[in-house]
């Protein structure tokens, strides 16, 4: 917004303005240069990091281990030398001109990281006051997985669901979903959620291999210090600075997937190929920039599931007419063909036999996914960034991301993401104690489209549904009568199974077969044409962020406090493809948050007593206050960490406001204007309840019977929407044992949710309905004309008698506990072998009118054996992953995912003299065919070969 962005740009401009003109008058006061080797081998190290504590300024150790930096501060000042996988030094330095050798002493790096995410300030990884988790660099090239982000599975309480060869979703603690909304994931501390949609993007538009510094995840509610849906976790991934890391680097990897692929799969394997290249400079340790850019393709896993998700209507007969299979669009539109038994055509045709139409659900023959799924994945992403150091203290920079591509989604529907993109523009003014940064995200839909609508509209635009299922009608009495069925009567099953045969036949005569031309002409229409007339989507949806943290560390010593405020404003331009945003009907969302938090040693600092609050406002909702107060108690290397945490969500930019046809039904917004826009409560009845009226009537009993109408809950009210909150006690053992060889973490944590967030549906009859009354009484005749209009949803924009909207659960809370342990033990001659296993159980029942979409394994087990440095050259990793089965219930789909077994492997090759390292591996080696959510693609082995250079590679 316009509005937004002035403000933004005026404010860090004065900002700037007020740190240029406080450190005008600096001048170089103190010069250190200096060697830096390593310890055991003696040679000099190339690309040490070496900072001035305190500061921003630093600089890096060059291609022949030298360094020169230049500080405006008399001494005494200290330098810190660090580099990943050696333990960090920090040396005083007392004199104007100082030469100052250092040598590095290899480490093992257990417990010795540095976090920021859990307190927003640097803090070691042992004394954090809540569960973490780290990536370094090290870990990330060593992963055994096809990609880094995939390898962020292995961490302790993560769970990674995968939604496309290059979409995954991250979450934590239960509550998992394709598209996360209850988890948020910063890149460079930019929120990398899509803003019609909520969600973080997986790494669609983060940094490539070359460009991650670490990944940092928190597990469980973190709003107290995040804000808005930081509810079961945060990922934090940090880029690397050019002023850090300099030089160019570059990675090409070339692997293959669908090896021995199943029925409907491609019979032989696809390759895949992924490039990046990195290139930063950094002059005179004040202007340094870096260019990124990365492309990948690969053929995309294919959604296969022929499981009918509509078996209840099947009845007695060998095979169901009204099937709605998982991976087939088009069959969702469907018809109780018993209807039409008044219908004027038919009884002028047939008369009184119009009777032996059944009350049978008969669904359109639809089409398989893979004749409609764009499934060539592809992922371009570039990035940029200009740093200027104004002075020691403080550090402008602007950072562009850019991420477009194809990709597949499977939320209410599956979506084929084809030609999207998203870019995001950060300004942003740090200091050693402070930031305030304001960024934009700015998302296309390119040429992206609704499968399920696609498979939908070209069966209505080739032939109307009211034609179909009045030629299906006519052929399947037709058929019936000349198998000698008398007149008015059903016949037998075998009877009615020819002729539901028969009438398909005879219905879909004509009908667009994929692969012929015709087919392909009328698909490209559909996908070309904006919905609800087409299945393209036209969103450039805007989030807008501005926010600033301070740090009062250089005025207050007695304890540690820090203070932050936030403001965001979503703008809404789907252009009426997703929400309600026509011409005329802008749609935006603001809100705002502001946090403080303290922290105190006491007890001779073995207790460290932290605590925070925060409020948050939506324009929509009441504000939010959320309090979090935690204890570490540390002996040595033990400590022991407690904490009540306490989190909140909004409902999302959908869950406010969407408003969408999903063929199944009408997805609308919980606000109060779309629940009366709709009138959704005149008539309705839940679709819990429906669903167990339309089995009742599929073992054969009449859509009159009692029996069957009893079954209906009649739905006149919902609570009003309003934010979901949780509170979280964590109780955990953090601990270095066997001469600090053995790191072990232990985690334990119970969940209360209030005004649960879940979403709930309706299905509209045309006039009321009175449950159990009986046939021969008035309401009983009532009943038969407007009661077998529930049997089936009506699918056409605008007359749509289902809905699915959002609500709370505000009569009973949920609760969730789980734990995890970990433990990672360094053996002799550099081998490392460790372990996490993670459970999670929902402890309350959620009724079967809400989707309780826990949607997370029991069980979870990750197991990993490996050596980074098996020789000077050689280096191996092994990763063997099991989850337990689980229920998964979506929009999309309910249904079972089997348990998982999974290997990765992979093994190095150090070429030392061209500065590169070749890596050959797998990921899921014994290619154990597996889905990650139902309605999911079935995911295999991948095999890859791959090499980085690295101009600054030890």
């Amino acid at each position: 917004m316009s509005n937004f962005t002035i403000k933004a740009r005026t404010i860090v401009f004065l900002l700037i303005l007020l740190v240029s003109i406080s450190s005008g008058s600096a001048i170089a006061q103190t010069k250190v240069t200096g060697t830096i080797t390593d310890a055991d081998t003696k040679e000099t190290l190339v690309g040490v990091n070496i900072l001035v504590k305190g500061k921003v300024v630093g600089t890096i150790s060059d291609l022949s281990g030298e360094y020169s930096l230049n500080i405006n501060q008399d001494p005494p000042l200290t330098l810190v030398f660090s580099m990943v996988g050696f333990t960090k030094q920090e040396i005083e330095v007392n004199s104007a001109q100082a030469t100052v050798n250092v040598q590095m002493v290899e480490s093992s790096i257990l417990g010795q990281e540095v976090v920021v995410s859990a307190s927003r300030m640097e803090e070691s990884i042992l004394k954090s006051p809540v569960s973490i988790e780290k990536m370094d660099i090290l870990s990330i090239r060593e992963s055994p997985a096809d990609t880094y982000y995939k390898g962020i599975a292995n961490l302790k309480g993560v769970d990674v669901t995968t939604s496309s060869i290059n979409f995954q979703i991250v979450n934590a603690r239960g509550f998992n979903s394709t598209g996360n909304t209850r988890f948020v994931q910063l890149t460079d501390g930019m929120d990398t959620q899509a803003p019609a949609l909520n969600f973080p993007i997986g790494n669609l538009n983060g940094p490539s291999e070359l460009d991650v510094e670490s990944v940092e995840f928190i597990p469980g509610a973190s709003s107290a210090l995040y804000g808005p849906n930081a509810f079961n976790g945060i990922l934090l991934v940090n880029s690397k600075s050019p002023f850090e890391y300099q030089g160019l680097s570059a990675f090409y990897k070339q692997g293959v997937n669908h090896i021995n692929g199943q029925a409907g799969e491609p019979t032989s394997p696809q390759p895949m190929y992924e490039a990046s290249i990195r290139y930063a400079k950094a002059f005179n340790n004040k202007f340094a920039f870096k260019i990124n850019a990365s492309y990948m393709q690969a053929t995309d896993w294919y959604g296969t599931d022929q499981t009918d998700l509509n078996v209840e209507g099947q009845g007695d007969l060998p095979f169901n007419p009204g099937a709605n299979r998982v991976h087939v669009f088009g069959d969702e539109v469907s018809n109780n063909i018993g209807l039409l038994r008044n219908v004027a055509a038919i009884q002028q045709a047939f008369g009184p036999a119009a009777n032996s139409l059944p009350d049978q659900i008969v669904s359109r023959t639809g089409y398989d996914e893979v004749n409609l799924v764009d499934y060539n994945a592809t992922n371009l992403k570039l990035n940029g960034a200009l740093h200027y150091r104004i002075s020691d203290n403080s550090e402008l920079s602007y950072t562009m991301n850019y991420g477009a591509g194809t990709s597949v989604y499977t939320g209410a529907q599956r979506y084929s993401l084809s030609n999207f993109s998203i870019i995001q523009h950060k300004l942003e003014l740090k200091g050693d104690n402070y930031f305030v940064r304001a960024y934009t995200t700015i998302e296309n839909s390119g040429d992206s489209y609704i499968a399920d609508l696609t498979g939908v509209v070209i069966n209505d635009k080739w032939k109307s549904n009211t034609a179909w299922f009045g030629q299906y009608a006519g052929a399947y009495l037709q058929n019936l009568l000349g198998q000698g069925v008398t007149p008015g009567q059903l016949g037998t099953s075998a009877q009615q199974a020819t002729a539901h045969q028969f009438a398909r036949g005879a219905a879909d005569t004509g009908r667009l077969m994929p692969g012929t031309p015709e087919f392909e002409a009328a698909k490209t229409a559909v996908k070309s044409e904006v919905i609800p007339g087409g299945s393209l989507f036209d969103d450039q949806s805007r989030m807008n962020m501005l926010e600033g943290q301070y740090n009062f560390k250089n005025e207050i010593d007695f304890m540690e406090l820090q203070v932050g405020a936030s403001y965001r404003v979503y703008d809404l331009r789907s252009n009426g493809t997703i929400f309600a945003d026509v011409e005329g009907n802008e749609i935006t969302i603001q809100e705002f948050g502001a946090f403080a938090q303290g922290a105190k040693t006491v007890l001779d600092d073995k207790l460290k007593l932290t605590g925070s609050i925060r409020y948050d406002k939506n324009e929509n909702f009441k504000g939010q206050v959320n309090p979090r107060i935690s204890g570490v108690y540390s002996q040595g290397n033990n400590n022991i960490r407690v904490s009540y945490q306490t989190g909140f969500r909004n409902p999302t930019t959908q869950g406010q406001h969407i408003d969408l046809n999903v063929v199944s039904s009408r997805l609308i917004g919980g606000l109060p204007y779309y629940r009366e826009k709709y009138d959704i409560f005149n008539n309705a009845y839940s679709l819990a309840s429906v669903n167990n009226y339309v089995a009742a009537v599929g073992t054969g009993l009449s859509p009159v019977d009692p029996r069957a109408t009893g079954l209906l809950e009649q739905i006149t009210s919902l609570p009003e929407l309003r934010p979901e909150r949780v509170q979280s006690i964590e109780i955990g053992y953090k601990s270095l044992l066997a001469t600090n060889r053995l790191l072990i973490d232990i985690a334990y944590y119970y969940n209360i949710y209030n005004d649960f967030i879940t979403q709930t549906s309706v299905r509209k009859a045309p006039g009321p309905i009175f449950p159990g009354a009986l046939p021969n009484t008035d309401e009983g005749a009532i009943n038969a004309i407007n009661a077998p209009t529930l049997l089936t949803p009506i699918t056409t924009p605008g007359q749509e008698n289902t809905f699915q909207t959002y609500t709370n659960i505000v009569d009973e809370d949920v609760r969730a506990h789980g734990a995890a342990v970990g433990l990672t033990y360094n053996l002799p001659r550099n081998f490392t072998i460790g372990g996490n296993y993670n459970f999670n159980k929902l402890i309350t029942t959620i009724g079967e009118d809400f989707l309780s979409d826990f949607n997370t394994p029991e069980h979870k087990t990750n197991l990993t054996f490996g050596n980074r440095k098996l020789t000077e050259k050689v280096g191996f990793g092994l990763t063997y992953r099991y989850q337990s089965a689980f229920r998964w219930e979506s929009t999309f789909a309910i249904g079972d995912v089997p348990e998982i077994h999974t290997f990765d492997a992979q093994v190095s090759y150090k070429l030392k003299e061209l500065k590169s390292i070749i890596k050959l591996g797998g990921s899921n080696i014994f290619n154990n065919r597996n889905f990650q959510n139902f309605g999911g693609p079935t995911i295999g082995a991948i095999y890859y070969l791959s090499i980085t250079f690295d101009e600054l590679l030890n």
